[in-house]
Order: structure tokens, then sequence, then C-alpha cells
């Protein structure tokens, strides 16, 4: 009978031990489960897209898109414009939209980085609108089961007032006319483009306020994946 009590307090013993270790064991994570996985995703942009001087493969879409196993279409051109097109630079964004290819589940725009510079070829901020509501219309009709998403450009030095604020609201304001979502790196992008010593850090250059580096992409991923996921 002794023996017998003291297998029956072992077993029990034993039963409250496995009972807690499992409880304690991390949760892991299904890749298969992603409901991203196998996606098409398609960006377009200037040479922030094309990543300048470095590998496409530095940038922060490429590494979200590997990240959750997605198709990924990189249509980034140096010089390239949301609304101004020229002989050396080609065509805008608003018109070259449609070079990218018809299926994609999720298409992401980033500029107004050269617009800002390009803002009286364009012809002021009213034709800047009206030029980026035909690429938001554009896109909509073009993938009606897509989810977009714009991003604008960072801020700089003496952001207020400057043209590339008002770039910044400009797209603000007309991808909500759209419904479409857009992120505002010029102040929620936990990046300071205006910052000397932030870019030698984040940028390809001490001068370049534009491009991220390897580094500065990282920086920046957690913060577009945290947005994008959201819808």
């Amino acid at each position: 009978m002794r023996m017998k009590s003291i297998l029956k307090k072992l077993l029990f013993t034993g039963c409250c031990l496995s009972a807690i270790v499992s409880h304690a064991q991390p949760a892991t994570t299904d890749s298969s489960s992603d409901e991203l996985k196998g996606k098409r995703i398609g960006v377009i942009g200037d040479s922030y897209v094309r990543n300048h001087k470095e590998p496409v493969e530095n940038t922060w879409h490429y590494a979200f898109a590997r990240k959750h196993g997605m198709e990924y279409f990189n249509y980034g051109r140096n010089g390239s414009s949301i609304a101004y097109s020229s002989p050396r630079w080609g065509e805008a964004m608003y018109l070259r939209y449609k070079e990218m290819p018809d299926s994609l589940d999720y298409v992401i725009v980033i500029g107004g980085h050269n617009d800002s510079f390009k803002l009286d070829s364009i012809g002021g901020i009213g034709n800047f609108k009206d030029r980026l509501g035909i690429l938001c219309e554009g896109l909509v009709e073009k993938y009606p089961t897509a989810k977009i998403f714009f991003f604008t450009r960072w801020n700089c030095k003496d952001f207020k007032g400057s043209n590339s604020e008002k770039i910044v609201d400009a797209m603000i304001e007309v991808c909500g006319n759209y419904s479409i979502p857009i992120f505002d790196c010029a102040r929620k992008g936990s990046i300071y483009a205006d910052n000397d010593t932030f870019r030698k850090i984040y940028f390809q250059g001490n001068k370049d306020t534009a491009h991220l580096n390897k580094k500065g992409h990282e920086r920046f991923l957690k913060v577009a994946e945290s947005f994008i996921l959201q819808y």
C-alpha cells in the first residue's frame, strides 16, 4: 500500500511538471499560414525604389516581400516623378504605371521627392494634384481587388512651408479622396533626413537626402511593415 501511494504521488507530480513545461514553451508561427505568401507585389517609384547605387535586394520592400514569401516586381526608375515627364527621365508615374503587370495583389507607390524639385515645371500644386488623381484612379481601375498603398517622401531641412511639405500634404489629400492608405514618411517615418548625423549612419552618403543604405532600409522596414499589415 505504501508503494502504491508513493507511485501515485510521483505520477501526479510528473503530470504537473509536464503541464508547466508545455505551458511555458513559446508558440511557433507556421509560415504556411502567412496570408501574404504567394501574393504578387509591385513597387513603383524613383531612384529610392530602384535603390540608387546599392542593390535592390537591400531595400525594405524587397525584404518585406521575401519575408512573407511574395513575388516581387520593382518599377523604380532614377529621376522619375509622379507628375513630371521628361526626355531624360521618361514618363511620369501617372502614365507609366500601365507598364506594371495586370495581376498584382499589392501595389506600393513611393514618390514625391523629385516632384518637390520640379513643382514649377509641373505647373504648380494644382496640376500635381490633378495628375496624382489620374494615377490613383488608374490604379484602382487596373487593380480593383489589390491593396494599394502610397508612401510620401522624407522630411528635409526647412521642411515647413517648402515645396516638399506642399507635395506631402497634396499626396495625403488626394489619396484620401480615393480612400487609398498613405503613410506620411516625412512626419511619422522615424527617418530624420534633415539631420546630418543621422544621414551619415542611414543614408547612401553624407549629402544624400533621399536614398537609405541597407541599415536605413532595415530600420524603416519595421515601420512600413506595421503600416501595411493593418490592412
